[in-house]
């Protein structure tokens, strides 16, 4: 059996140019959706619409690659976060402004229950997904990351952070401001003997699956179907501290 030959790599000025065009359409993707002009992802790439189409067929494989890119880039920083940072919480952290930078948290909804959400992203947003529960695991066995908080807290804050603002701010004002309030809301996740309930399901990332199932199916009872979260009390007016579970 021969072997196969080895994939050809880039040029230098192709591999800058598919670089280019994938931040290009990461970013035109976030701010117009899935189906904003490809002329506009080449003019701010800085290539002309021929080189894109060269780079990739068509929009389906565009959008593919700009997720795979997105997912690459967390699982790298969650891979040093883990190795490198002296306590959980601060891992946690390092990741969740990682996945903010490559914009991960947003890109990834443009193209769930699409054509685009295929077999061939399956992997990488599986390993990334264990990555990030190996973060939490570790900082709630380390004791700085509070027990209640779960992957479904940690995900669906960074998709909310993810989105752009309305009002048409500046990209580059829309980020920091991003990391910003990425910043001011994390204190509100870490271990403390005493802090109050948060209100609202305790969800898991299988909680979220089930979630979102029930609304595809339009099941008629409200109740049929939901997830097994658990329950937290509402919360009350003045200040209401407990003991920490882990304390």
């Amino acid at each position: 059996m021969t072997d196969r030959p080895a994939p050809r790599r880039l040029r230098a000025d192709a591999r800058r140019n598919q670089e280019q065009l994938l931040v290009a359409a990461r970013d035109v993707f976030v701010e117009r959706g899935p189906g904003a002009p490809l002329e506009e992802v080449a003019r701010r790439a800085g290539v002309g619409i021929g080189t894109l189409y060269r780079r990739f067929a068509d929009r389906s494989s565009l959008l593919r690659a700009v997720v795979q890119e997105a997912l690459a880039r967390t699982i790298e920083a969650a891979e040093q976060a883990l190795a490198q940072e002296c306590d959980g919480f601060s891992a946690v952290v390092r990741y969740m402004h990682a996945a903010l930078e490559a914009k991960v948290s947003a890109v990834i909804p443009l193209v769930l229950n699409t054509e685009v959400d295929d077999e061939q992203l399956a992997p990488a947003r599986e390993a990334g997904a264990a990555l990030v529960q190996r973060l939490i695991d570790a900082a709630h066995a380390d004791g700085t990351l509070a027990a209640d908080v779960t992957f479904a807290d940690i995900g669906t804050l960074l998709v909310r952070l993810a989105r752009p603002l309305p009002g048409g701010l500046p990209p580059e004002v829309n980020d920091q401001l991003a990391h910003r309030h990425l910043d001011l809301l994390v204190e509100g996740l870490r271990h403390r003997t005493t802090r109050q309930d948060a209100s609202g399901p305790r969800m898991q990332r299988a909680d979220l699956h089930a979630a979102r199932e029930t609304r595809r199916e339009g099941t008629p009872d409200a109740t049929a179907g939901r997830p097994a979260v658990t329950p937290m009390r509402p919360p009350t007016t003045g200040a209401h501290n407990r003991e920490h579970p882990g304390s």
